[in-house]
């Protein structure tokens, strides 16, 4: 009987070790994210991003931790970055730009979610809105609509402008399709475009001097990450030429540009958590469709144009959406 007994407990004793081990506290996700500018020039947006988790119920240090990676322009590191993520196995990635494909190649199965992506579809980095496959969703910039917008804004402010200087980078898949864009729409407004192509550091001050030579007379830029980290030294060179200039993203109108239509940033970003909320929760990136801006906004900066000695348009002047004195 006392043999049976101890036998009893050791199948008991036994029988407790799995209970024990579902008893643990679940693992609190770490999510990845993934930049390619630099991170102040990305605060505004990551900042977003975390309040709408926060709002959601995640408290950082506590049920959510963030591990961030940024290229600070240099996109020759984005592989690596991706990589150091996937070998820290996280959740999910969060990415913006050509970070995303960058992501996508570097891992199969980790969940991703781009918080911006010019043209999502025609790059091939999802399969298609609705259906995005794979293990990638996001929010799209509808960046292939915008370009010819920006401009039609430009020459609709200054209607004198006939030379118009784009400056702008390739970019993975898309290569040479944002210039080719801007080129329709330029042409459609019979606006001379002149290229202003920069792959790297060194490019900038020779592109400047390209536009100085070539007689430019507005200056209108396109969403890369290396041309945000070098906002400063481009805001410089428009201010000082005295050149009236379009941008893709209201951070650069904030630091003394002078316009800029574009998606909201930040609230593509607040949406990238719901995408984030729902795939910790167990949603599929393939069951998640691809979604686009709900808000655009044309900020004009009053200072500036006094600044420079330009007047913009008074019907233009109208339709901003926010206007800075």
């Amino acid at each position: 009987m006392k043999k049976l007994f101890r036998l009893l407990l050791i199948i008991a004793f036994l029988g407790a070790g799995p209970v024990t081990q579902a008893q643990q506290p679940a693992r609190s996700p770490r999510i990845g994210i993934l930049l390619p500018p630099s991170a102040s020039f990305n605060s505004a947006r990551v900042e977003a991003f975390r309040q709408r988790l926060r709002e959601l119920g995640y408290v950082e240090g506590k049920n959510i931790f963030f591990e961030y990676r940024y290229a600070e322009g240099k996109l020759e590191r984005l592989p690596d970055l991706a990589a150091e993520l996937v070998r820290l196995k996280v959740d999910v990635i969060v990415t913006a730009g050509p970070a995303g494909p960058a992501a996508k190649k570097a891992t199969a199965t980790i969940p991703i979610v781009f918080a911006t992506f010019a043209d999502p579809v025609g790059s091939g980095i999802v399969s298609s809105l609705a259906r995005p496959g794979g293990n990638i969703t996001g929010l799209s910039l509808m960046t292939p609509d915008l370009d010819g917008k920006r401009l039609e804004l430009l020459k609709e402010s200054f209607p004198k402008v006939t030379r118009v200087a784009f400056l702008w980078m390739p970019s993975g898949s898309m290569g040479n399709v944002p210039l080719k864009d801007m080129e329709a729409a330029a042409k459609a407004l019979g606006v001379k475009l002149q290229s202003l192509e920069v792959r790297s550091l060194d490019d900038f001050e020779s592109a400047f001097a390209r536009a100085k030579r070539d007689g430019a007379q507005a200056l209108i830029t396109y969403p890369g990450p290396l041309i945000n980290t070098q906002q400063r030294q481009v805001l410089d060179f428009a201010a000082k030429n005295r050149l009236p200039a379009m941008y893709p993203a209201n951070e650069f109108v904030e630091a003394g540009g002078l316009m800029s239509y574009a998606p909201n940033y930040t609230d593509l970003f607040r949406r990238a958590a719901d995408f984030v909320d729902k795939i910790l929760k167990g949603a599929k990136p393939v069951d998640l469709p691809v979604e686009q801006p709900m808000r655009f906004e044309f900020i004009v900066n009053l200072k500036t144009a006094k600044q420079i000695g330009v007047t913009i348009e008074p019907n233009v002047l109208v339709r901003a959406n926010k206007v800075i004195r």
